[in-house]
């Protein structure tokens, strides 16, 4: 494999580059470095300091015969490295090359090349250790020893490179030369780029135009030459300072928008950065441990199961069965069989779809598949659908108030030039006409107050509210357990009308214990206590173990010889020990050692533990090799294990384990184990297990059932054993499988299906998870809230029944049925079955999409839960799925928009409450908004109109003063309010068709727009404005009091709806006292020291008294328009949804005052 000059180039400089950041210490020594420079058959190229570095060349390339079988790009180590990152990279990337591979010399000399072991990993702390020989490493022995000659050029780098012993060999330096596996930040915006978005709006550029043409106009006026008898106002140099004053407000509002749209996205980026990190199985230090995704480097061995997302690429090492689906890489809907032989290559971004196994990686971050596709889709993020809504609103409301400047200019303009042409006239000749620079001065003026009505009737505050309070409702979910994915479930979660909710973990605590039980159908057990002294018991038994004469078995089953009762106690503990995916891991924390996997695997394994045995020593017997593994899965219910024994001086076996759900499990039995009864059973309690026949002998449930009715989940423990000529027959026999491997044969489907029958069951247990503190309370909290709670379960009838009861799920009238049912209904039938559905049972994974999407078509909006792979469609096509984060499979949790931290429903409740909370703070929001630009815009334009030099009681600063409270500091402290439960969990939730802005919102809009009108046009129209005194004070009055009514709305609009008690939890909310102390200081600030900037002058205490007074009428007055409207006016949620125009509202009001 030859290799062209620029890729000699990229590669050396790329080298160098890495190199240089390592420690000295693991820097190539000269001599190494020149044993590992690619021979080149140049005339001359002869090194006479270098000569046995040349020799070791030579033979080399004489090993590959001279020829083109050279990878000299391989052979030059990156630090102790015999292999570059972009040599691992392509593998993998642009596509899977086992050419590449096979060039290399198989997996056995990428792990060479990597330093690790397959068997031992990485180590955790640095070791100077050399590297140890993975040529024939334990997982089977079959990795190759390097066969083409391409592959001994890399063995003799490998083998000639020598760093310093002292050296370390670290996590640290594996990622300084491979890379982290993280995409590389995207690097944020800078306060001044979103100052300069904000500067880009049309309306602000236009304003901040029309300010430095008042700013220049003005300058003019204060320093053109004057006559000596001009009055005494024009030679005030102050005009220039009405320009300047809203160039600084401009900025001020672009600064503060600014701040918080910064603010806003670092608290994004921490959540975007907590959702992706999740924890994976890698083999370190000789044990199998989690770590986090971010840890991953090249060199890890990696651990895979169903239901995992692979984390970054790399190359096989062992597997049974794998499969996985790549479709999100190639688009091949197909899944890839992952083999030594065939395709070798994992592809981060894929997803584990069956069996176990392991591999090396070979690229992480950016140079993976995954991080090179996303590199290269890497795009804004979308708004949600409330931002989109509100953006919509946003627009309409912005053409009307154009439009409304549009009349308001051309009215003004047109007063304004009939009134001079009536009195003094245009022109230079008399001291009383008006001058071009008068003329220019008073069109810029009417020009910004006309562009201010724009400024102001703009809500530009709506999409930051709805940022804020989802950034707020995010961040303060996931201190609740909440892990927010995709933003629109946050609102959304607000209105959904039905949960469909797991049982195990969500409704239950997931801390699994075997309480009670039955071994060998005779010797039960009941309690923790009782079971841990059952090998005591088991061996005083009699050793015979042929079958009681009382024993009735089914005619067509002949008793025979089974196995004594210490040998079917070890086999039960052993398949416990082996038939089980649970593996051990020690909690940096607090340095304890705990089981991680399966909680009902766990409490298994503790059972075998407690039983004096030990799980390790099993796993760990040289007698004894696993042979292939069926893990887990909804379909099957269960989890086979098929292990070869051979113990001294015997014939070696084949012995099969199964568990799994009971009733599943013992169809497939045909026989069980027989025991005496245990002297410490009381008459009264040996009851027959199951005994399934033939197909026309149905199994008789009633241990499960009485198992069950205790909400006791039941687990049938089986096995079979083969002699090795039955096992080959029965493998070798099937002639579906054709010609294939032993290992294809076994991975395949069918042959799981030839070997799981004719079962011997040895024992039923059953395995108690107590219900989670609060959940009841939590589903009493949702059935009040208008929010139907359903539980779909894999358990059987009975254990759902008795756990839904106790969580107050299923109540007189409901429904239980299985999934098996469920599916086979038709159309018309869940039409009328599914609004009394309370409990699928023994339900699959299709069955909860298919119910989810039923119940979509009937209008609801639904949330679910699930953990495992084959949720993900039900998760993806519900409104708001819901993953577990801990018992959740990575597939479960990509489907899902929110992640259950805790896996605990009462969080489920929780996303219930901060969704609408999310909801009613944009609405607060809006309704406060609408209500200042209803009055600002009124008060504007009747003023200017009413006024005799054409300006409004309201400035244009003074205005973008008002603007900023509406848009920036209103929206900061309305969407930090924390949710009140009571309040929000009282109500239904909304239908999808709601209006944004109900009945009930109109009105106190209207009336709260209202109140400020009449007063501030009354104090204009006040008789007080003889001197040019009083009317400045007048104005500064007006002024102050139209804003303190806005300060004291704000907190009206603290409760929507009928909610009275507007200071309800007030001072829990420091954010909203602070931002509220905030205005009212700087309003007194204005006022006492705004001068010519603001046009204010400062007010004694009388007239604060009085503006203070006026401002608190907002709160009594709010207080009376709720009242009446709890007379007169149905809530929105009580009403027929639909979109109401104010046209409608008005006539819904009239219609209503008049009834």
């Amino acid at each position: 494999m030859s290799e062209s000059p620029h890729t000699r180039e990229t590669t050396t400089s790329l080298q160098q580059e890495q190199q240089q950041q390592l420690p000295a210490s693991l820097q190539p020594s000269s001599h190494s470095a020149a044993a590992l420079v690619p021979h080149h058959h140049d005339a001359g190229a002869t090194s006479t300091s270098d000569g046995d570095a040349t020799a070791a060349r030579d033979n080399a390339d004489a090993g590959s015969g001279g020829g083109g079988d050279r990878i000299t790009a391989h052979v030059r180590p990156v630090g102790p490295f015999a292999l570059t990152p972009q040599e691992l990279a392509e593998l993998t990337v642009p596509h899977k090359s086992v050419e590449h591979l096979a060039a290399l010399g198989g997996v056995g000399n990428v792990l060479r090349g990597l330093l690790v072991d397959a068997e031992v990993g990485l180590s955790s702390s640095p070791s100077s250790a050399p590297p140890a020989d993975t040529s024939s490493s334990s997982h089977g022995g079959k990795i190759p020893p390097p066969s083409s000659a391409a592959a001994k050029k890399l063995e003799l780098a490998v083998d000639v490179y020598d760093p310093d012993p002292s050296a370390a060999i670290s996590i640290e330096l594996r990622r300084s030369v491979f890379g982290a596996n993280m995409l590389p930040a995207v690097k944020p915006k800078g306060l001044l780029s979103y100052m300069l978005a904000a500067l880009s709006d049309k309306i602000m550029i236009i304003l901040s135009i029309a300010a430095f043409v008042s700013l220049g106009i003005g300058l003019y006026q204060d320093f053109r030459t004057l006559p000596a008898d001009a009055p005494a106002t024009d030679k005030q140099k102050v005009h220039w300072i009405e320009g300047f004053a809203i160039i600084v407000a401009v900025l001020v509002v672009v600064l503060a928008s600014s701040i918080n749209d910064l603010q806003k996205e670092a608290q994004f980026r921490k959540l975007n950065a907590k959702k992706e990190d999740r924890q994976l199985k890698a083999v370190r230090d000789g044990s199998t441990q989690l770590i986090s995704v971010y840890d991953i480097v090249v060199g890890d061995i990696l651990l895979l199961e169903p239901g995992d997302v692979i984390a970054a690429d790399g190359v096989f090492i062992s597997g049974m069965g794998l499969r996985c689906d790549e479709s999100s890489a190639t688009g091949e809907t197909d899944a890839v069989k992952k083999t030594e032989d065939g395709d070798p290559f994992f592809l981060s971004g894929s997803k584990v779809l069956e069996g176990i196994g392991k591999y090396v990686v070979t690229a992480v971050g950016e140079r993976s598949f995954f991080g090179k596709t996303m590199m290269a889709l890497r795009t804004e993020s979308e708004d949600t659908p409330l931002q989109v809504k509100l953006d919509a609103l946003a627009e309409r409301i912005a053409k009307a108030g154009v439009s409304v400047a549009i009349i308001m200019f051309a009215t003004l303009l047109l007063k304004y030039v009939i009134t001079v042409q009536k009195t003094n006239g245009f022109g230079e000749g008399r001291p009383d006409q008006e001058s071009g620079t008068e003329v220019a001065q008073r069109l810029v003026n009417i020009l910004i107050s006309s562009i201010t009505i724009v400024v102001v009737a703009v809500p530009e505050g709506l999409p930051l509210a709805v940022t804020l309070a989802l950034a707020y409702a995010t961040t303060q979910m996931l201190k609740e357990n909440n892990l927010v994915r995709v933003l629109s479930a946050c609102e959304t979660m607000g209105n959904a009308t039905t949960i469909c909710s797991d049982k195990t973990g969500t409704l239950t605590q997931n801390k699994m214990t075997v309480v009670k039980g039955v071994i060998g159908k005779n010797v039960f057990f009941d309690g923790v206590e009782d079971s841990s002294d059952l090998s005591d018991r088991i061996s005083r038994l009699p050793s015979s173990p042929a079958a009681r004469p009382n024993e009735a078995l089914p005619s067509q089953l002949k008793k025979s010889p089974g196995p004594s009762g210490v040998v079917l106690f070890d086999t039960i503990m052993e398949g416990c020990s082996l038939n089980s995916s649970v593996f051990e891991s020690k909690d940096e924390k607090t340095g304890e050692t705990t089981l991680v996997g399966s909680k009902t695997e766990t409490a298994l394994l503790e059972w075998v533990t407690r039983s004096g045995f030990s799980y390790k020593t099993i796993r760990s017997s040289s007698q004894i090799d696993v042979v292939q593994v069926y893990p887990f899965s909804s379909e099957r219910k269960s989890m086979s294990t098929l292990v070869r024994i051979e113990k001294p001086d015997e014939k070696p076996i084949y012995r099969l384990h199964v568990k799994g759900a009971s009733e599943i499990v013992l169809r497939k039995c045909d026989r069980f184990a027989l025991l005496p009864f245990s002297d410490s059973i009381r008459a009264s309690e040996r009851q027959p297990v199951p005994t399934p026949g033939s197909r026309s002998n149905p199994p008789n449930p009633a241990l499960i059932e009485k198992y069950a009715s205790q909400s006791l989940r039941t687990i049938c423990i089986a096995f079979r054993e083969f002699t090795e000529e039955e096992f080959f027959s029965i493998l070798h026999g099937t002639e579906d499988l054709g010609p294939l491997t032993d290992e294809d044969l076994l991975s395949d489907p069918l042959a799981w299906n030839e070997l799981v029958q004719h079962l011997i069951c040895a024992a039923v247990v059953g395995i108690e998870d107590p219900l989670r503190p609060g959940v009841p309370e939590a589903v009493r909290q949702c059935q009040q809230a208008g929010v139907f709670v359903r539980m779909v379960t894999g358990d059987n009838v009975v254990t759902a029944k008795s756990i839904a009861t106790q969580c107050g799920i299923y109540t007189r009238g409901g429904i239980v049925m299985e999934g098996s049912y469920f599916r086979r209904m038709s159309p018309e039938e869940m039409a009328e079955k599914l609004p009394r559905l309370q409990v699928l049972a023994r339900s699959s994974p299709t069955d909860k999409q298919l119910l989810v999407s039923k119940l979509k078509e009937m209008g609801e909006t639904v949330a679910v839960t699930g953990d495992g792979t084959n949720d993900g469609p039900a998760l993806k096509s519900a409104d708001i799925g819901f993953s577990m984060g801990i018992a959740g499979t990575e597939v479960a949790k990509e489907a899902s928009s929110i992640v259950l931290m805790d896996d605990s429903f009462s969080s489920v409740v929780k996303a219930i409450v901060w969704g609408r909370q999310v909801n009613d703070s944009v609405k607060k929001f809006l309704q406060f908004q609408l209500s200042v630009n209803v009055s600002a815009v009124a008060i504007t334009f009747v003023s200017a109109v009413a006024d005799s030099s054409e300006g409004s009681v309201l400035t244009a600063v003074q205005l973008l003063w008002v603007n900023l409270i509406m848009d920036t500091l209103a929206a900061l402290a309305l969407a930090t309010e924390k949710p009140v439960p009571d309040l929000l969990l009282s109500r239904p939730p909304e239908s999808k068709r709601a209006p944004l802005i109900g009945f009930a919102m109109w009105q106190m809009i209207f009336s709260q727009a209202a109140l400020q009108i009449v007063i501030n046009l009354t104090l204009v129209v006040s008789r007080h404005v003889n001197s040019p005194a009083n009317k400045a004070t007048l104005r500064t009055i007006v002024f102050n009091s139209f804003v303190l009514l806005q300060v004291f709305n704000m907190i009206s609009s603290r409760r929507l709806g009928n909610h009275i008690n507007v200071i309800d939890k007030i001072w829990e909310n420091p954010a909203f006292i602070a931002i509220f102390t905030m205005i009212f200081g700087l309003q007194a600030i204005i006022v006492q020291f705004g001068g010519q900037a603001f046009s204010t002058v400062p007010l004694d205490a009388k007239y604060w008294g009085i503006c203070i007074l006026i401002g608190l009428l907002s709160i009594p007055w709010g207080i009376v328009v709720k009242l009446v409207s709890t007379r007169y006016v149905l809530s929105t949620s009580s009403r027929p949804a639909r979109n109401l125009s104010m046209v409608d509202v008005l006539l819904n009001f009239s219609s209503s005052r008049s009834t």
